[in-house]
Order: structure tokens, then C-alpha cells, then sequence
């Protein structure tokens, strides 16, 4: 029977559907098996057009063919550029879309246009158009224009934003990615290019090595600030080693079969080598880490315009975008003077740009600068550029901007995340925590620690050393009093003052507790305790673990620890403590807390059982006498029941399998409790006691073995010619020949000996001999 006309029967309008869809099937298996039809340009117009209506392809096949078609070397780049122009407005809106709506899962029926585009080789047409200056030989062939060459990177990445798979193909093309490092030198594309660069090794398995880059050291002196730290961005990508965000989660085990498997230096760090060997690299980090902020606009709205445009602003590369469209309207000068110059203007969507954008701006740029600072301080070369931070100053140019800019107003609370992890903070959230992590690195066992000081300050720490008759600790002595900080307070100062005023439930405490902790750490100085202790810094901690109803685990682990350094071998922290803690139910309180999770209290334990041994050899000063009697908590590990409890427990939570570089710790702990059993010959009752636990919970031999099989792991782990055994020294002040000696006894397999643990295991329940270390 005839249909109407202008109608289409049912059975035309199916088999149509079905043709349309056999042109999307044949092209994507061609593609994998890479016979047939692999491009939609290898199809007819009149057909692509024909199926256009029904399949809803917005024209985009017929524009990629006619892209085709006039994009031959002797081609006319105007035709290219409008065909360009074309498709950007068709991908510009799914890109949009896709990062208002919080990113969610993309798939092909979310974002029809970009899949069409790819499949129909769009994306693998404009690599070859961009690149193909680089493949030509002729001399005469038409230039590509700056305003091109943007708006195919444009599409590219809003392609990349919509489909990871085309972001996952673009970064397995080694010769794409350093072809993009070689437009960067051009300033009028270098935020496109940057921006796609930096998607693109986001997913990439193996991490690009930075020597590959042609001409890199000129290449990087080429940019100005502005864009030396939005290359920042990508370089952190570079620089890192990729299971640092887990790094604690990682079994020992695993970690050292990696080391060992790896024994070359990796990539990251062959990279951080060839930034180092950069002229100038440093001191220019140092420059746009401590650079001054003009601020436009007053304080009492920034925080709320803050929110409202990172709200879908989170990449300093798009602000960029936003800045230079204002620098291009209000005619400024593209110099690199104009970095700070006021811009408040946008012809975006015909409203202006926020003033406080340009803090916005610098503090994301911070943020960049700081993490690859940071990094740096972690590598092999932490020395030389320990040496070159202090000598550019960053240290007292971060205090000058402490106030004003890094902690100018509390945050409004926020998740707690791991070292490397991904988060959705705002920008002043992310600026904070990269500038505790500074510190913090900054300041770890190296005696730079004492530039967070000013002149006074230093002062102040040779005068309380001078008041307890000891001398005065040499690192300080050797410091440049011409690199400290200036002003009326330091940095440690400062972070203290505004650490005592944080939140209770506010996740910066950890990285506060952490940085503070840092600075402590090493060989005991009872000057640095005494000038944290006169600061009111115990009775702070202790009201947060105490009176605070803190519940963060993590916070609890850093003020345990900031606690442990700073009561260890120290009289007036003892004193201090009991005054706070002057009640039953207090004390009880604090006790709860550490028995909660040893994982996280250990290292105050330790610190008790250390204080204590050293307090109990000096009986003959009155005040040491009077402490020991009055302290509670120094009584209560006096205990030889609470003593072993916590050894037991010690010993119980860890296994070989589990240990990881967070509770490792647990281990030397339990160490350090049976090395001053064995000073004073006691070790043959601790291991007797062992063996009678196990007994009395009816599971013989299972914390003795236990104990073996870690003490062996312990061998393999610290006796290792790359660990640096001089942290345990220095923490305990017990030497690391004397850890060594007592662990070879303690896994002497002569039974005979009593401070073996083999002689406390009856036979029938030995099991000493299972290698885990091969695991």
C-alpha cells in the first residue's frame, strides 16, 4: 500500500535507523581492527548528509570531510579555520556542561557531539593538521595562524574534558605530547596548550621524561612568572612519585620488593634532577611563592565571591583564560610586569570580573609553586635545595605574607585528605594545606629549621639555654641571622597563634600539629621545647585531646605525636602536664584516648617510657624526685603491669603483612621498652611474661613468633644500606648499635640463652623459620 506523500513508512524509517547505525558500527570496527572504513571522511557526502537528520549529528561528519578535503599542505588555513570555528561552537557547550554538572560519569549518549566527532575522526584529524608544519619540507608551505592553532587545541581538549578514552589515546602519542611542550614557547597559546598538556599526562601510565623535551632549559627561562607557574601545574605531574598518595596504605613488604626491583632512579627523579639543573628555576619559584598581592576589594565579601567562582572555576588555567580576556579588552600591555597589574573587568556573559579574581588568581598560582617546592624538599637533592631556599629567602617572605594573605581568615572546615590525594577544596583551603606541607618539609630534621625564627626569637632561644647551663644547640649557633624571618613574630610564631585558634573539629589541626611537629623533631632540644612550652602550646594540645571532643583519628595521631616531642626528656613539660590534667577523671580521659588506638598514640608512649628511664638515673636532683612522685602519668608507666600491657598490645596489632611506614612505628616502640628492660636486666621477665600471656589466653607461642617474624623483618628493613638509621637514634638518644645488638639477641637461636626469644617457645609451637620477606 502507498504512503501519503511526504510520509515515510515505518519499515524506511527502520531500515534508515539501522543503516545510520551500521555506519557508526562499521567505522568503530574498522577502527579496532584497522581494515575498512577507519575514518567518517572515507564516507560519501550525500550519504553522511542523507543519514545526518536521523542520527542527529549536527552536521559534524560533513564539516570533518570538508576539514579533510582543504586540509592538504597547500592549503587555504581561512577555509580551515571557519570549518574549525564550526565545531568548537557545536564541542565548546558539551565541555561546558560537563564541568557545571560537577563532572559526573561521561558517556557517548551524554555527550552525542563529541562522540560523533571522534569516531568520525576528528580528533585524530587535528593532531595531524597541528603537526604537520613539523612534518613538512617545504619552505613556502602556508603558515598556521596563532588564532588556529588555539581553537583546535580548544576542541581538543573540550574533548578531552567530555571522553576520557580520546584524553587516554592523546597521552599514549609520545610524539604529540613533545610537539605540545614546543608550542608553549608561543605566549599567545600557551594557556591552551598548557591546559591540554596537563590533562593529558594526568591519565598517562608512564610518567614523560623531562630530558626529552626539546631544549627544555631554554624553554622554561623563556616564560614569564605568569606562565612559569601554570607550567607548575605540569611539571607537579612530572616530579611525582606515582604511589605517593598511598604511601602509607603500602606494605613495607611490597615497598621494599619495589626499591629493590627498582634500584635505578626513577623517573620522577631524573626529572627533579633536570629542573634543578635549570639556571635561575629556584630562585624564580622562590620569587612567585613569596610575591605580593594588591588587594582590590575588602575582605568581608571575598570569601563568598571565593565560592561562587570556584564553583566552576577550579583550574588556575581557566582564570587565566578569564584574566587575559579582561587584559585584552582594557588594551594592558602583555609584559611580564603586567602579572600584578588590576584587572577588573571581563567581557564574560557582559558582567565584570570579581575584584578579588585576582587574589583568586595568585593564590592558585601559589599553590602550584609551593607543591613543587614542597616535592623538591623531598628528593634526593634536599640539601641543595634547602641551600637555595634559604639563600632566596622564602622562608621570611612567606611570613611577610601570612597575615595578609596565606591565613588572613579561618576556613570554613574541610575534609581531611591524603599527602597526593585529588580534592575538590577551594582554592584559600588547598593554598593553607600546601603551605603547612612546606613547612613541614622545610623544617624535618634539618637545622635550616631555626630561619622560621626572627632576630629576637634566636635570641630568646640562647637565653634559656644559657639559663639551664647547657650549651647551645649548634645548628643555631651556624644560622645566617641575615636569612631569618624579620618583624615582630616568625613563622613558627605566627602558625602557633593561629593554630591555638583553630576550630575544634577543623581538619587543618593535622596539618598545623604536623608542620609544628617537624621543627621538633631529631636530637631533643630542650631550648626549642621551652620556647614552644612558654608559647602555651601543651595546654592547647591536651585541651584537644582532652576537653575538645575531638574524634578525627588523624588529628588526634599529629597531637599525640607534637606531644611526644615535646615532653621527651623535658622536666617542665612533666609539671606542666599535671597541672592540667589534676583531676581522676581527666586523667582517665587522657588514658582513654591513647588506649583508643596505639596505632596513632605509640609515639607519646614511647616518649613517656623514654623520660621516665632518664628521669629514674637522676634521683639525685630534687626536682627530677618530686616530679616522679607528683607526675600521674609518669607513676602509672613506672608500672612494670602497665608497661608490659602496652608491650603486649604493641605486638598484637602488627604482623609482617600489615606493617606499613604508618604503623611501623608500633614495632620500634616495643623495641625501645625491651632495649631499657635489657639496660637494667630485666628483658628474661618481659619475654617470661610473653610466654605466660599466651599461656593464659590459651594461644602458646603466638606472640612470640609474631615477634620474631618482625624482629627479622626489622633486620632486613633498617640493617638496608639506603635506610638512614640516625632517626631512631636521635629520637631515642639510645645509639643504633645498641637497636642492632639487641635484636640479634633477641633472635639468637641458642636456647640456652635467656634474652632469646626461641627459649620461651616451646617446641611443639616454634614456627621461626617462615620467610615472608620473599613475599
Amino acid at each position: 500500500m502507498a504512503t501519503p506523500t511526504g510520509l515515510k513508512s515505518p519499515r524506511t524509517l527502520l531500515s534508515q535507523k539501522k543503516r545510520s547505525k551500521n555506519i557508526l558500527t562499521r567505522i568503530r570496527q574498522s577502527q579496532i581492527t584497522g581494515h575498512g572504513i577507519t575514518r567518517g571522511t572515507q564516507v560519501p557526502e550525500a550519504l553522511l548528509v542523507e543519514r545526518d537528520k536521523q542520527a542527529r549529528w549536527q552536521g559534524i561528519p560533513v564539516l570533518l570531510l570538508r576539514l579533510h578535503e582543504s586540509s592538504h599542505p597547500n592549503s587555504d588555513m581561512s577555509q580551515i579555520h571557519n570549518v574549525v570555528k564550526d565545531m568548537s561552537s557545536l564541542l565548546s557547550m558539551e565541555a561546558m556542561t560537563f564541568v557545571t554538572e560537577d563532572r559526573k560519569t561521561s558517556q557517548e549518549s551524554t555527550f552525542p557531539n563529541t562522540y560523533t566527532f571522534d569516531l568520525f575522526g576528528g580528533v585524530d584529524l587535528l593532531v595531524e593538521i597541528l603537526m604537520r608544519p613539523t612534518l613538512t619540507t617545504q619552505k613556502e608551505a602556508p603558515k598556521m595562524s596563532d588564532d588556529l592553532v588555539k581553537d583546535c587545541l580548544s576542541v581538543l581538549y573540550n574533548c578531552c574534558i567530555c571522553t576520557d578514552g580520546i584524553t587516554k589515546s592523546l597521552a599514549s602519542r609520545d610524539d604529540f605530547i613533545m610537539f605540545l611542550f614546543t608550542l608553549t614557547s608561543n605566549k599567545k597559546t600557551f594557556l591552551q596548550t598548557a591546559t591540554l598538556i596537563e590533562d593529558i599526562l594526568g591519565v598517562r601510565k608512564e610518567m614523560i621524561h623531562l630530558e626529552d623535551i626539546p631544549n627544555l632549559g631554554s624553554l622554561v627561562q623563556s616564560f614569564n612568572q605568569q606562565q612559569l607557574a601554570n607550567f607548575c601545574r605540569i611539571l607537579s605531574v612530572t616530579i611525582s612519585e606515582p604511589d605517593v598518595a598511598a604511601d602509607d596504605k603500602h606494605t613495607l613488604l611490597a615497598r621494599n620488593a619495589q626499591q629493590r626491583a627498582n634500584a635505578n632512579p626513577s623517573r620522577a627523579e631524573l626529572n627533579q634532577v633536570s629542573l634543578m639543573n635549570i639556571p635561575g628555576f629556584i630562585e624564580r619559584l622562590c620569587k612567585l611563592a613569596t610575591r605580593k598581592v594588591s588587594e582590590a576589594t575588602g575582605t568581608a565579601t571575598f570569601l563568598q565571591e571565593l565560592e561562587d567562582w570556584h564553583a566552576w572555576l577550579d583550574n588556575a588555567l581557566v582564570l587565566d583564560a578569564l584574566m587575559q580576556m579582561a587584559t585584552e579588552e582594557a588594551e594592558h600591555s602583555s609584559t611580564e610586569s603586567s602579572d600584578e597589574s588590576s584587572l577588573t573587568a571581563s567581557p564574560l556573559g557582559g558582567h565584570r570580573l570579581p575584584q578579588s579574581m585576582k587574589i583568586v588568581h595568585e593564590i592558585m598560582y601559589k599553590v602550584e609553586v609551593l607543591y613543587v617546592l614542597c616535592v623538591m624538599l623531598m628528593g634526593r637533592q634536599r640539601n641543595q635545595v634547602h641551600r637555595m631556599l634559604a639563600e632566596f629567602k622564602l622562608i621570611p617572605g612567606l611570613n611577610n605574607l601570612f597575615d595578609k594573605l596565606i591565613w588572613r581568615k579561618h576556613t570554613a572546615n574541610h575534609v581531611l585528605h591524603a599527602q597526593n590525594q585529588n580534592c575538590d577544596c577551594s582554592p584559600e583551603i588547598s593554598f593553607k594545606i600546601q603551605f603547612l606541607r612546606l613547612l613541614q618539609s622545610f623544617s624535618d630534621h634539618h637545622e635550616n629549621k631555626y630561619l622560621l625564627l626572627n632576630q629576637q626569637e634566636l635570641n630568646e632561644l640562647s637565653a634559656i639555654s644559657l639559663k639551664a647551663n647547657i650549651p647551645e644547640v649548634e645548628a643555631l649557633v651556624n644560622t645566617d641571622r641575615n636569612l631569618v624571618c624579620d618583624g615582630k613574630k616568625g613563622l613558627l610564631t605566627r602558625l602557633i597563634s593561629v593554630m591555638k585558634k583553630e576550630p575544634a573539629d577543623s581538619a587543618f589541626r593535622f596539618w598545623q600539629a604536623r608542620a609544628v611537629e617537624s621543627f621538633l623533631r631529631g636530637a631533643t632540644s630542650y631550648a626549642d621545647q621551652v620556647f614552644l612550652l612558654k608559647r602555651g602550646l601543651l595546654e592547647h594540645i591536651l585541651f584537644c585531646i582532652i576537653d575538645s571532643g575531638c574524634k578525627s583519628r588523624d588529628v588526634l595521631q599529629s597531637y599525640f605525636d607534637l606531644l611526644g616531642e615535646l615532653m621527651k626528656f623535658n622536666l617542665d613539660a612533666f609539671k606542666r602536664f599535671n597541672k592540667y590534667v589534676n583531676t581522676v577523671d581527666k586523667f582517665q580521659a587522657f588514658l582513654n584516648q591513647i588506649n583508643s588506638s596505639l596505632v596513632d598514640s605509640n609515639m607519646l608512649v614511647r616518649c613517656i617510657v623514654l623520660s621516665l628511664d632518664r628521669f629514674e638515673s637522676q634521683t639525685d636532683d630534687m626536682r627530677v624526685v618530686e616530679v616522679l612522685s607528683e607526675c600521674w602519668l609518669l607513676s602509672h608507666m613506672a608500672r612494670v603491669d602497665s608497661r608490659l600491657l602496652f608491650l603486649f598490645r604493641l605486638v598484637n596489632i602488627i604482623n609482617v603483612q600489615t606493617l606499613t611506614q604508618e604503623n611501623v612505628s608500633c614495632l620500634n616502640t616495643s623495641l625501645v621498652i625491651l632495649m631499657l628492660a635489657r639496660r637494667r636486666g630485666k628483658l628474661p621477665f618481659y619475654l617470661g611474661a610473653f610466654r605466660e600471656k599466651e599461656y593464659a589466653e590459651k594461644y602458646p607461642g603466638c606472640l612470640l613468633n609474631n615477634f620474631h617474624h618482625l624482629l627479622h623483618f626489622w633486620q632486613h628493613h633498617y640493617l638496608n644500606k639506603d635506610k638512614d638509621s640516625t632517626c631512631l637514634e636521635n629520637s631515642s638518644c639510645i645509639p643504633f648499635s645498641y637497636w642492632k645488638e639487641t635484636v640479634s639477641v633477641l633472635l639468637s637461636r641458642d636456647v640456652s640463652s635467656p634474652c632469646a626469644i626461641a627459649s620461651y617457645i616451646d617446641e611443639p609451637y616454634l614456627d621461626l623459620d617462615r620467610d615472608f620477606l620473599e613475599v
